[in-house]
């Protein structure tokens, strides 16, 4: 029998895919806005470079000190 209770790690997952994908269709939508004769290609190039730059977030969107990985051993 499927767990459907919200706190499943199977929902749990799901929602977290289904609000990645809402986060980038806002993005696209913003970037559309933006670039208003930009083609659906470029709209997506631009979408992908700020995913893999994301500004204000250079170092991943964790807390704390930024670490090499894997980390050195002393």
């Amino acid at each position: 029998m499927a767990d459907d209770s919200p706190d499943s790690p199977a929902i749990r997952l799901r929602t977290a895919f289904d609000l990645c994908e809402l986060g980038e269709s806002m993005r696209r939508a913003q970037l559309r806005r933006e670039h208003p004769g930009a083609t659906d290609e470029e709209v997506e190039a631009l979408l992908v470079t700020w995913l893999e730059t994301r500004p204000g977030a250079e170092q991943g969107d964790g807390w704390g000190r930024a670490i090499s990985w894997p980390p050195s051993r002393p």
